[in-house]
């Protein structure tokens, strides 16, 4: 869990990084290797952040088109629809005692729900 953990952090740090504009811009760009940026349905990041979840902040995707890029024009095409696709990550839950009852605060495995990309619907 720990690699995991330090993996997420890695990914959000480049995300926090980045020199990428935070334009919702739709369009596929062929010369990058990145494949959120090569979809029909392409995607860019934000940082969902949850203070009491362990890690805190989690790369989660957008879509950036409301439709998806027709590869013969390259045009965007509202024919179709760009939605999330949603996978389960393994995260911690910090669980603390309600007041007025006292005690530490323990942490517990749940599995959430996070979008990790794009794809197109007719």
């Amino acid at each position: 869990m720990e690699e995991y953990e330090r993996s997420l952090g890695e990914m959000v740090a480049q995300l926090r990084n980045s020199s990428e504009p935070a334009k919702r811009k739709c369009e596929v760009n062929l010369q990058l290797w990145l494949s959120n940026k090569r979809s029909l349905s392409p995607w860019g990041y934000s940082i969902n952040h949850d203070p009491s979840r362990i890690p805190a902040d989690l790369p989660e995707a957008r879509c950036l088109c409301l439709g998806c890029v027709n590869p013969f024009t390259m045009q965007e095409d509202r024919s179709m629809v760009s939605v999330p696709v949603f996978s389960q990550v393994p995260v911690r839950r910090r669980l603390c005692p309600q007041p007025p009852r006292p005690g530490p605060c323990r942490h517990r495995v749940v599995m959430e729900t996070i979008a990790v990309g794009c794809t197109c619907i007719f």
